[in-house]
């Protein structure tokens, strides 16, 4: 009886003591912490070094913000890489759940930067990133996964790049979506909302950015050639399907493949398995191809009276505006271009579409070259105003108007026609604006 009392007591004693040591280690890692986050506040980085080794070497889950804050301090205060390496692999290992796409972009982006891993490894990590939210990835990263799913699927398996494209464009334009509602919103009348319309431009030209980076990539391999093949071999797979009916249809309208019998196809299919707005504005394309103006309208109005969202109202009327100039009926495409301003006035597309349209009548608005030339200046106006509200495409948006400035008559082409720079024109043919006399030089 002795014996087993004594082994009790033991017993208890070395639970007591174990308990009393644990107690001890967490206050001595509270306190390096808290040493460690005042001497990285004062920007004393070898104290603060000294205590962040410490707390990496023996309170590794006693809180995230030790690798928050020790990251910046490794990236931006001493820079040194191999400790920063050290602190993204540990963060993800002890708090995994902690905003872990982020995180994985992040860390992708600091290896890339240094020149710390390879392509494949970075690539392997945006893959993981991705993979858990698109969302929460860098901008550049997007981007950089993207092309690495390409290089690496374009010629054995097209398919991948594609739905990658989808996703990502999807999630990139729900981002785009947002920005646009919030500004439509947002009024300057205070310091708050001047920095919430900085903030959203920011990200929208950030974002329109990778969005056209994604489409240079994919307009590489996604030819009418290359996707009709492919589209009949996976349709009796995937009739019924509607996410790949949507993206099949759509990126067959963006590509101009509206002529090919597998559009008509997907685009009736894509309407029997999902009536919708989306599914009902490209069926109506089939519709008046087949010559049934009335049902195409009625078609296309039914569309656009079951969204309620003014953004997505906006986005119908361009796909009209754009089925319009198809057809070469460009005076009603942009009649329908200005309805979709009229919905959403940063709608810098819109008037992108306006501006191809003049551009596309430069040789039958005019009787010589200095009225050929002007019709560039109404396009050129049409750029320049779609760069100054939708900061999602001021990338594209400069291209054009690089292009259009360059083709405005010289200066020698306007003094031969009696003209003066600065002086009124109006444009003749169905055009019919009016604009200031622009010179190229």
């Amino acid at each position: 009886m002795k014996k087993i009392t004594f082994l009790l007591a033991a017993t208890l004693l070395f639970i007591s003591a174990k308990t009393n040591g644990q107690d001890d280690a967490k206050r001595e890692c509270q306190i390096k912490y808290n040493l460690f986050k005042g001497d990285y506040t004062s920007k004393k980085y070898d104290d603060a070094l000294i205590n962040l080794n410490y707390l990496l070497d023996n309170c590794q889950d006693l809180s995230v913000s030790v690798y928050q804050l020790g990251s910046t301090m490794a990236e931006k205060g001493i820079k040194d890489p191999v400790l920063a390496k050290r602190i993204y692999e540990q963060r993800l290992q002890y708090f995994p759940k902690k905003n872990p796409a982020k995180v994985h972009s992040d860390y992708a982006t600091y290896l890339m930067s240094n020149k710390l891993a390879t392509d494949d490894e970075v690539f392997t990590i945006l893959e993981k990133a991705y993979s858990i939210d698109p969302t929460k990835m860098g901008v550049k990263n997007l981007y950089v996964y993207f092309q690495g799913v390409t290089d690496r699927n374009k010629d054995s398996n097209p398919q991948k790049v594609f739905d990658t494209y989808d996703d990502v464009l999807e999630n990139v334009n729900k981002k785009l979506d947002n920005y646009a509602a919030q500004l439509r919103k947002l009024s300057v009348d205070t310091i708050r909302n001047k920095k919430k319309i900085y903030a959203y431009t920011v990200n929208s030209k950030a974002l329109g950015q990778v969005e056209g980076g994604l489409d240079n990539m994919i307009s590489e391999i996604a030819t009418c050639e290359r996707l009709v093949p492919l589209y009949e071999r996976d349709f009796e797979a995937n009739k019924s399907n509607s996410v790949w009916l949507r993206r099949a249809v759509s990126r067959m309208f963006e590509k101009e493949c509206q002529d090919e019998p597998m559009y008509e196809k997907l685009a009736k299919a894509y309407a029997e398995a999902t009536p919708s707005p989306d599914s009902y504005t490209f069926y109506a394309g089939i519709l008046e191809k087949n010559g049934d103006e009335s049902g195409a309208a009625a078609m296309r109005e039914k569309a656009f009276n079951l969204e309620t969202d003014p953004i997505k109202k906006a986005k119908y009327k361009l796909k009209f505006a754009q089925a319009a100039k198809s057809r070469g009926q460009l005076s009603k495409a942009r009649s329908l271009a200005r309805e979709a301003i009229s919905f959403n006035p940063n709608y810098g597309r819109a008037y992108l579409l306006i501006g191809s349209l003049y551009q596309s009548s430069v040789n039958s608005c005019g009787d010589d070259e200095f009225e050929k030339r002007m019709v560039y200046a109404a396009a050129l106006r049409q750029a320049q105003i779609a760069a100054r509200v939708d900061p999602s495409i001021s990338s594209t948006a400069s291209k054009y108007i690089r292009s259009y400035r360059a083709n405005l008559p010289s200066k020698k082409v306007i003094f031969t026609k009696g003209a003066q720079v600065g002086a009124s024109h109006t444009i003749k043919c169905w055009i019919g604006e009016t604009v200031k006399v622009a010179s190229s030089d």
